[in-house]
């Protein structure tokens, strides 16, 4: 719902509304009637009617009707806005590593889960009108959320996204799952474009699905994959905990199998990319919101409805009001 004044300017003239209120005095014509009394003693004792009293209200009453009438000539209005949205949308599924390895902190301040959870916000807040589904996978794969166009339910379950080794369930990296569940969640989508994202940082160890399996099957499907590999080549610092329960930080080798995430991004038609700090990965999905361009077109309009009539009305009825009390009960005697 949108409020405004078609002619705000005219609203300017309130401020004469004081200078009238105070004319009367400035021009010493405000003095109340009197009766000459050839003594004085007849009405020293009398008390002041209540005609005496309301007799102000009644300019009070007149600068009201001025306001309004001033309001109203300014053409209040509320006006409802729409949207007309033509074309659609990208259906997207993202496919998330939540395996142990994604709590390397070669990503600071964060580890890469959290570095990855950050610029997926941001890309989901880009593409308003895609449908996207969110799949995370350890050593099997979990559909997190189903492709909508509720991003904020969507981004709320991102948000609860863990590690495995913290939800409990069984390490492993099983990319081909992770794949699998993407292609499948997309499968009976009927936009023209479908996209798939995969993100690890890893090496495929689990899962019954074989990466390059999950590829042809994507590409059959017609399902653009983008995979992004995520870590720093070498020794990385990760967090474990030692026998004791306390955590601390070891360094261990990076290893991504970068290969066959080229191969699962040339088999579907899609591209890979290589992430080694969070500028660099925020730069990456980026360029995929980029090559990915939903066809929306948004014609917007708003409809305005004119309030001067609901201040008019009232405003007739207490000038009449005003008017017929001025020469009634509140006249003024010569």
């Amino acid at each position: 719902m949108i409020f405004r004044f078609a002619s705000p300017w005219l609203l300017s003239l309130l401020f004469l509304l004081p200078i009238l209120a105070a004319w009367p005095i400035l021009t010493k014509g405000g003095r109340p009637s009197a009766l000459r009394y050839a003594d004085v003693k007849l009405v020293s004792k009398s008390r002041r009617s209540w005609r005496v009293h309301a007799r102000p209200i009644l300019s009070l009453v007149r600068l009201l009707v001025i306001a309004l009438v001033i309001v109203a000539l300014a053409r209040p209005q509320t006006g409802q806005a729409r949207e007309i949205i033509t074309g659609e949308g990208v259906d997207i599924a993202l496919a998330l590593d939540i395996s142990g390895s994604m709590a390397s902190l070669d990503f600071e301040p964060q580890n890469r889960l959290e570095a990855a959870k950050g610029v997926i916000h941001d890309f989901v807040g880009k593409r308003p009108y895609d449908q996207i589904g969110l799949v995370v996978f350890a050593s099997n794969a979990f559909n997190q959320s189903p492709p909508t166009v509720d991003h904020n339910v969507l981004l709320r379950l991102l948000g609860r996204a863990q590690l495995a080794t913290e939800l409990g369930i069984e390490d492993g990296t099983a990319i081909g799952m992770g794949l699998a569940n993407a292609a499948n969640m997309l499968k009976d989508s009927q936009a023209e474009s479908k996209v798939a994202i995969l993100l690890t940082d890893g090496v495929n160890n689990a899962g019954q699905i074989d990466p390059l399996t999950a590829a042809e099957a994507a590409k059959s499907l017609g399902i653009k994959v983008y995979t992004i590999g995520m870590g720093r080549p070498g020794q990385v610092p990760v967090p474990v905990m030692d026998v004791f329960g306390r955590e601390q930080v070891v360094y261990q080798e990076s290893a991504l199998d970068e290969e066959t995430l080229q191969e699962i991004a040339q088999i579907t038609g899609g591209r890979y990319y290589r992430a080694i700090d969070t500028a660099e990965l925020g730069k990456i999905w980026d360029e995929i919101n980029s090559l990915e361009q939903s066809q929306i077109e948004i014609e917007s309009y708003t409809r305005y409805r004119e309030l001067a009539g609901l201040l008019l009305v009232p405003a007739l009825l207490i000038l009449l009001a005003e008017m017929v009390l001025r020469k009634t009960a509140l006249r003024k005697l010569p």
